[in-house]
């Protein structure tokens, strides 16, 4: 029933012809959530969610429509009936992958608790993680021999203990154990089985954390460690930290914090960043403060900006220099954690802050340089309107920063929108106010000359601005330094430049429309 299946989450007590529970949507104490039976459905009058039971393992599991579908099939006896041969033969494969990678789980966690266990198992006490956390992880436990795991499998073929990941075989030798004196950390998909492995080293030695290949059933770039606590964790606390390895995620948890992943010794892909939205809009990612933790974090935010769009982004949390989220709960607990989290960095200001350290800006080259590679920045950014607010943004933040005062604007009349006028700048005659889109002119517009420049020069380039707009946007800097005689003209020319910078993809019909109550 609806009810037993969402009992597994929550605590449900019956209520009548209903099952009540306090809502796994939102926090709340007083229970809002009811669940019909009959009807086959849920609703929350507290925030309104509201589905079946394919929603529920959607929504609160994270599983895929399909997933969702073959998950409570299997619990029901059924099967879900393949595309075509060939996909049910792969299907059939990977279930018995499924098979091997759960029988080496199994086996790692009998060894872990076994006397030859004792060592790891002092290992994780000395940093803090208990028996509790150790079993809801699954730590297990590799042995130091190159047949051991191969034998205590060998009722699964070694071409499919290869496949797995288990086994290594190389060329015509005997296939070995792959991982051989190591703690072992199960890896699951977001349905919570076993699909590989992560192993640290116990002791000395190359690589300390070794993962397993690429398999029918993992593909590190499309996977996040803890994806199956981590995204029901998440609707709860509207939030998804993203850390750098699995025992910072373990750490976490093991101080109360649910909802953290982690990518698989790689940079964030983008099918991982698709899974990370897919939780939450705006991701916080909390990489060590060293300096490749650091650089981890700009590899990210250079890997997100193609993908961002309205409303998804990235926020940043930089965490002391040389710390890493185990050494911040260990001394300072989940509220000292949570307190550098509530002092993140949006990923505008970030790009800013990294570019702005990166060199020096005392010559105009440097700044031109500085300028070029933010807007780069922008530029690659897929989504129109995102990329035109970051322009804008990284706009505002350079003339902030460059700011020199003129002498020209020391002798003019300082801008008045409450002017009796409708607002007018210099004595000029032109209205602003009519148009929303039609702003005052910015400093960098209003440093256009009063001298230099003929009449007949100025109305033609003017009429061939107005015919096409997308030039304003490509000339800006040039336009801007351009000493145009007629302070009317100076000014028409300015509004003109500050609309076409706010409108992308102005054309001359839009820019009349805006220009015409002047």
């Amino acid at each position: 029933t609806l009810s037993t299946l969402i009992g597994r989450t929550v605590k449900v007590t019956r209520a009548g012809r209903e099952y009540k529970a306090c809502c796994p949507f939102h926090n709340e104490k007083t229970p809002s959530f009811t669940i019909n039976d009959e009807k086959g459905f849920y609703h929350c009058f507290g925030c309104s969610a509201h589905g079946d039971a394919i929603r529920w393992m959607t929504d609160q599991r994270g599983l895929s429509f399909m997933d969702a579908v073959k998950e409570l099939a299997a619990e029901a006896g059924m099967e879900v009936p393949a595309a075509d041969p060939r996909a049910a033969k792969k299907a059939e494969e990977a279930a018995s992958l499924r098979d091997v990678v759960q029988g080496a789980a199994d086996w790692f966690t009998q060894q872990l608790d076994s006397s030859n266990g004792a060592p790891a198992r002092d290992y994780l006490a000395k940093r803090g993680i208990s028996e509790p956390t150790r079993r809801a992880f699954g730590f297990g436990l590799a042995p130091e021999s190159r047949s051991a795991l191969k034998e205590a499998l060998k009722k699964f073929p070694t071409a499919m203990l290869v496949e797995s990941g288990m086994l290594i075989a190389v060329d015509d030798k005997e296939p070995y154990d792959r991982f051989r004196g190591r703690l072992m950390i199960p890896i699951r998909d977001a349905r919570g089985r076993v699909i590989a492995f992560g192993g640290r080293i116990l002791g000395d030695g190359e690589p300390k954390y070794l993962n397993s290949p690429d398999t029918p059933l993992f593909d590190k770039g499309r996977v996040l460690y803890n994806i199956d606590k981590a995204s029901p964790a998440s609707r709860q606390t509207d939030r998804i930290i993203v850390v750098e390895g699995y025992m910072d995620v373990i750490a976490l948890a093991e101080a109360g914090i649910a909802d953290a992943v982690a990518p698989l010794g790689t940079a964030l892909t983008e099918a991982q960043l698709g899974l990370i939205w897919r939780m939450v809009p705006v991701p916080v990612l909390c990489f060590d403060g060293d300096a490749a933790g650091q650089k981890a974090a700009m590899r990210a935010a250079m890997r997100a900006l193609p993908l961002l769009r309205p409303g998804f982004s990235l926020a940043f949390a930089t965490l002391p220099a040389g710390q890493d989220p185990d050494d911040i709960v260990r001394a300072r607990g989940a509220e000292g954690f949570n307190a550098i989290l509530d002092e993140t960095q949006p990923l505008v200001e970030r790009l800013w802050a990294h570019e702005v350290a990166a060199g020096p800006l005392a010559t105009p080259e440097e700044r031109a340089a500085l300028k070029t590679r933010l807007l780069a920045h922008a530029d690659a950014i897929e989504d129109a309107d995102v990329r035109h607010h970051y322009r804008e943004a990284f706009r505002e933040r350079l003339d902030m920063l460059f700011a020199r005062k003129q002498p020209e604007r020391a002798q003019r009349q300082p801008w008045t929108p409450n002017s009796p006028r409708g607002g007018q700048y210099g004595g000029g005659n032109r209205r602003f106010g009519s148009d929303p889109r039609l702003q005052p002119p910015t400093d960098a517009t209003r440093s256009i000359g009063q001298a230099g420049i003929s009449a007949p020069y100025v109305a033609a380039l003017i009429g061939g601005l107005l015919r096409f707009p997308e030039a304003l946007r490509r000339n800006e800097e040039a336009l801007t330094r351009l000493p145009v005689g007629d302070a009317g003209d100076a000014e028409l020319l300015g509004v003109m430049l500050d609309t076409a910078m706010r409108e992308e993809g102005l054309d001359c019909e839009g820019l009349l429309a805006i220009l015409e109550p002047m």
